[in-house]
Order: structure tokens, then sequence, then C-alpha cells
């Protein structure tokens, strides 16, 4: 008992899954053990009536299954009760062999039922009997259900790339996240899995039935063998002994393996759908009330014909024409149904309840484009927008330092067919058109002819362009065009937004984001840091403010090191964000004056500087004449700036920049305001033009 009490409280065995895990290895070893031991006639009337049960139980969830990977187990499934059939093969015939000398029964009540009974107890009719069902399992059904899975597991590895790209193209547009679309890489990998060990699991089947045919007639002329001379029996009484034995014991092994064929033909030849094969079945063949009536009619035709069975065929043609009466009147009612549906769908709105499903958040950054743009956003039609959004998020977060949401792409049936519109948090930021199949030509300002096509300009920078046909791309570029594609166009349109409105892109999940991902690698530097020194709203509008003036965030832990050093004592956003840009002056610099060349830039007159600075003092603000002279000189002097090739900088003392840079923010947005202090010393500046002279 004890022995017995440990075996069962083997650690491996504590839990059902591990007992369930047991199982393949369990039936091995019984398979086995049936080709190898001898079993008594009662154990194998067990096994067989197990084997019929088991071929039962597949074809019935075979049949219930709405799709083929609902039942995946199958091939495996079909491995085993292959090896189990032919196992038991072997075992009846070591009885069959052994003890048919005594009689019909001495392979057990299942062998001599089924070789007795259903045969008649004729050996030449149960050779019949067995012959067709190999021919039909053989011939009919394996052979087709391994058609069917050949074709099947070629067509499936031929669609798996468009299968994956339709799921990378669900995952860029947004429609679906990265659990979902490693779900979906998953099925579609297992559904090829599927495909091809049901093309290799037919020939089992195909083998086992001609394995039936051999192992009969080499049980018929061994036991005659064995029965005459072994035995010492007649000729007549050896044929009937073992002839029926042996018929017994195909018929019961060929029964279950034409139940498996069957339900391996269904799992392969069904179309996926949301329905098991019995709802398939009843809904499609029966659901036309005209196909009843007329088959109804012409069974009675039939029936009425002299010589023919009249009540089978007459009782045949009333079942149909009720069924075709039941199903008329069943379409019936359904019509009305919808109906009086159609007529009260205001009454059916106010009767339902409104809940949290019917709240629609906005997309923080959308697009949305009229039926002539889907081919650019459709990857089955080698649209490469979509490559190019994807190629956008990685360029912007390493250009400015945190990923940017994803750009969710629908069709606008209310667009122009070639337009398209860009929208941020629900509200549109941008529009364009774009000319699938054209080219467009921009003239950055030094061009040498002109070209055909619809005139237009470049939506994202304003330069003016030319829609123009493939034909004629090498002779735009001849003539000093920039030429770019229809995608390139509206990418690049989504890139310039994208800078520009990067400030109100930048949430608090995104905040977050970045200190998680900087306390992976410096933890020190953001454990004290949020909530206790400054909460996570003032540092999102730290980045916010920096942001808005085009400064990459990419230097957090110079951003962090700042804030965490002047946070306890410094609570204004504006305050610690100025301290930030000195420390960031170096890269600040470098971005405006790349390659250590000199700062050419404006300068502010000193009288201008001392009339500003007590204004700022006073608190009072610009007054209207000073401010309207100052927008005046300094959009002359950044038009200047312009027409010599150089970026507009305004260089400007400390405590003047933040007030600067808020007040031409607006009108002159390409503008940049430096302060002295975020100059380096090593940094050479020359003044192009002065302001307020």
């Amino acid at each position: 008992m004890n022995a017995l009490s440990n075996l069962f409280n083997l650690p491996g065995l504590r839990s059902a899954g591990q007992l369930k895990a047991m199982t393949g290895p369990l039936l091995i070893i019984m398979i086995l053990g049936m080709m190898i031991l001898p079993l008594p006639a009662f154990v194998l009337d067990l096994l067989f009536t197990f084997n019929i049960a088991l071929a039962i139980m597949v074809l019935l969830v075979s049949m219930y299954t709405q799709k083929p990977l609902d039942f995946a187990a199958f091939p495996a499934v079909l491995l085993f009760t292959t090896l189990l059939r032919l196992s038991l093969n072997v075992a009846s015939t070591r009885v069959v062999l052994l003890e048919g000398h005594t009689g019909p029964d001495a392979a057990g009540k299942v062998v001599e039922a089924f070789g007795h009974f259903l045969v008649g107890g004729n050996f030449a009719v149960g050779i019949v009997v067995f012959a067709i069902l190999v021919v039909i399992n053989f011939m009919v059904i394996t052979k087709g259900a391994g058609r069917i899975a050949e074709v099947g597991a070629r067509f499936m590895l031929d669609s798996m790339p468009g299968k994956q790209m339709s799921i990378d193209a669900d995952l860029n547009a947004g429609l679906i996240d990265e659990a979902a679309a490693k779900k979906r890489r998953a099925e579609v990998a297992q559904e090829s899995d599927f495909y091809g060990a049901m093309d290799g699991a037919s020939k089992f089947v195909r083998g086992d039935a001609v394995a039936g045919l051999l192992i009969m007639f080499i049980n018929v002329a061994a036991g005659m063998v064995v029965g005459m001379l072994q035995h010492d029996l007649d000729f007549g009484t050896a044929v009937h002994n073992y002839t029926l034995l042996t018929i017994g014991d195909g018929l019961v092994a060929q029964i279950p393996a034409l139940v498996i064929s069957t339900a391996a033909g269904v799992i392969v030849s069904r179309v996926s759908n949301e329905q098991d094969v019995g709802e398939q079945l009843t809904g499609q063949l029966f659901a036309n009330p005209r196909v009843l009536y007329l088959t109804a009619g012409i069974i009675g035709m039939m029936g009425i014909i002299p010589g023919m069975p009249h009540f089978a065929f007459l009782l045949l043609a009333g079942v149909l024409a009720w069924m075709g009466r039941y199903m008329s009147r069943r379409a019936a009612t359904q019509a009305q149904t919808r109906q009086r549906e159609e007529r009260v769908p205001a009454v059916a709105a106010e009767s339902t309840e409104a809940s949290w499903d019917d709240v629609t958040l906005v997309d923080p950054l959308g697009m949305e484009v009229g039926y002539r743009l889907i081919t650019l956003v459709d990857r089955a039609q080698d649209g490469e927008l979509l490559g190019r959004i994807k190629s956008i998020r990685k360029k912007v977060a390493q250009e400015i330092g945190f990923l940017v949401p994803v750009v969710h792409i629908r069709d606008n049936l209310e667009l122009k067919p070639n337009a398209y519109r860009i929208t941020l948090k629900g509200v549109e930021i941008g529009r364009g058109e774009a000319m699938p199949g054209q080219w467009m030509a921009i003239n950055p300002g030094q061009v040498s002819g002109t070209l055909p096509g619809a005139a237009t300009r470049d939506p994202a920078f304003g330069l003016p362009a030319v829609w123009i046909d493939a034909g004629i791309k090498e002779q735009a570029q001849s003539c000093g065009y920039t030429v770019v594609d229809a995608s390139t166009v509206v990418a690049t349109h989504l890139n310039h937004l994208i800078h520009m409105h990067a400030a109100e892109l930048l949430g608090r999940q995104e905040v977050q984001a970045l200190l998680d991902r900087i306390a992976k690698e410096s933890p020190k530097l953001t454990e004290d840091l949020v909530p206790k020194a400054i909460s996570l709203t003032a540092l999102q509008k730290i980045l916010q403010n920096l942001l808005d003036e085009g400064v990459p965030i990419r230097d957090m832990r110079t951003i962090l090191d700042v804030v965490a050093e002047h946070a306890p004592k410094i609570s204004d956003p504006n305050e610690l964000t100025a301290m930030v840009r000195v420390a960031l002056g170096r890269a600040i610099t470098q971005q405006l004056f790349p390659n250590n060349a000199d700062l050419q830039v404006i300068g502010l007159d000193a009288g201008l500087e001392r009339v500003l600075s007590q204004a700022l003092t006073n608190g009072g603000g610009i007054e209207p004449g000073l401010a309207d002279a100052l927008l005046q000189q300094t959009q002359g002097a950044v038009t200047r700036q312009e027409q010599m090739g150089m970026d507009p900088v305004l260089l400007v003392p400390s405590q003047l920049r933040p007030l600067m840079a808020r007040f031409l923010r607006r009108t002159m947005p390409q503008l940049r305001v430096l302060s002295h202090a975020e100059v380096p010393d090593n940094r050479n500046i020359r003044i192009t033009a002065m302001i307020g002279a």
C-alpha cells in the first residue's frame, strides 16, 4: 500500500494537466504491449469496442468544429488511431492463429459478431463486404481527402506571405495592437502546419487500407495451414473457422478506419465559417423552397410511373413538399420581421440604453483618404505609404526623442477622390491632394523651364509644383525640379506636421514611457525625481516647451539632471525650461549651425534691448507702436537672412529670450530665438542684421 501511495503521490503526477501529459506515452506503451504481449479474448473485446467508440468520437468532433484549427490535433489523432488499429490487428491475428481451431468465438465476441451475424456466417459474403469497404475507404474517401489536403497545403503555403503582409498592414494602420498581430501570426503558422500535417497524415490511412487487405490474405492462408497441419482440421472446417475469424477481424478494424477517413474528409473539405458541418448542410441544402418543390414534383412524377415503388417515392415527395411549404412560411415570417424593424428604427434605438461602448475616443493622430488614394495605403495593392509612415515614426523618434502615436488611416467618401486630410485629436491640421501614378515636380526656386501638367503647390512647404506623367520625370530633373512620387508627397506632409505639432503629441503617457525607458538604464536618475521633486504634469510642460521651439528632447539625462537640481527651489515650468535650454546650449547651437560654422545671427540694438528690459521689469508689456515696429524690422531681417541662404536666428540677452520667443512665434514660426547664455564659448558670433538700429 505504501508503494502504491508513493506512486500516486509522485511530484510529476499531482495535477490534472500533468496527468493529461502522460496520455500520449501511456497510449504508445499500450500499443506496443498489444503488439508484443498475448491478450485474452475479453481484453480484445474491450479494445475493439474502445476503437469503435474512439472513431465515432473523432467523427462527431470533426462534424461540430467550425474551423479546421478547432481540431488541430487531428493529424496526431489520425496517427494514433491508425497505430491502434494495426496493433489490434496484430493482437487478434495472434489469437486467431493460436485459438482459431476452437471455433468462431476464439478471438472474442466482437470479432464473432462482425464475422458471423453481420454477414450471416457466410465467409464469401464477408469477403465481398470487406473488399467493398476497403475499396470505398482506399479509392474514394482516403484518396479524395488526401488530394484536398495536398491542394490545401499548397494554397496555404502560397497565401502565407499575403496573410503576413495583411497583418503588418493592419498593425501599421492601428487597426490591431501588437498582441492581436502576434496571435494572428501564430494562427497563420498553425494553419500552415495543420494542412501540411494533414497532407502527410492522409498517407497513414491509405497505408492502413493496404495493410488490412494484406493482413486478411495472410490470416486466411496462415490459418488454413495452421488448422490443417497443426490441429488436424479438415479443409472445409479450417476454411470456415479461419475465414470467418479473419473477416470479423477485418470488418471490426475497417469500419472504424472508414469512420476516421470520413472524419478526415470532413475536416479538410469544409469551408470555414461560424457554423459546423450540420448547420451548413441544413442551412444551405434545404434553405431554398423552390428546390424542395421541384424535387418533390420530380420524385412524385417518378412515383406514379407503373412498376415503380409508389409508396416510397410518393412518401418522399410528400415530405419534400411539406419541407418546402415550411421553409416558405419561415422565409415570409422573417421578411415581415425585417420590415417591422426597418419601420421603427428610431423606437429600437430609443429602447436601447446608452453605454460606455457608445463613447468613441478620437485618434491622437489620424489620416483620412479619398477612394482613389486607397491604393497608397493598401498593402495588397503594393501601396507604399504604410511603409513610409512606419519609417517616419522611427525617424521622428530618432530626431526629436519620443515615439509619436500610431497614425490611424481610414477612407472617407466625403473627401474628393484624390484628397487626404491629416487630423490631430480629431481636428484637421493639414489637407492636400495626391495623384497616384503621377509625380510631383517641385520648383525649388531655380528651374530652367516649364513642364506640362496640373499646377499645384507642395502641401508641406507651399512651394509651386506641377503634377507630371512618369514619362517626363527625367526631363523635369534636368530642368532643376525636385521630383517625388505621390506617396512621398503625403509622407513628407505628414512628417512636417508631426514636427510642427510635436508638443501636442507628447502626452502624459509618452512622458511616462520616456521615464520608464531612462529608468531601465539609469534608475537613480528617476527614482527621486517624479513625483517627489516635480510632478509628471510639470515635467510634461517643460518638454512641451522645448518641442514648441524646435528643441529635441533626445538628451533626457541632461534634462532630468537640470530638473532634479533646480526643481526643489523653482516650481515655474517656464523658468525650468530656460535653465534646461542653457544646459542644452551646445546641442541647440549645433542643430542651428552645424559643422562648427560661425553663428550668423540677427542682433538687437543696445537701445532696443534697454527698452525691452525695462518693459519686462515693469511688467507692462511691449507698447503697441513698439510692437509693430519690432515685427516689421524683424520680418525684414528674417527675409534678408533667408535670401542669403541662412537660417533666421535671433540672438538676445537671456532675460529677453522667453519674451521674444513668445512674441515672435505666431507670426514667424521659422525664426529661432537664441540667448547669449546658450552659445558655447568656442563659437564665433557674426551679426548679419540689426533690429532697432
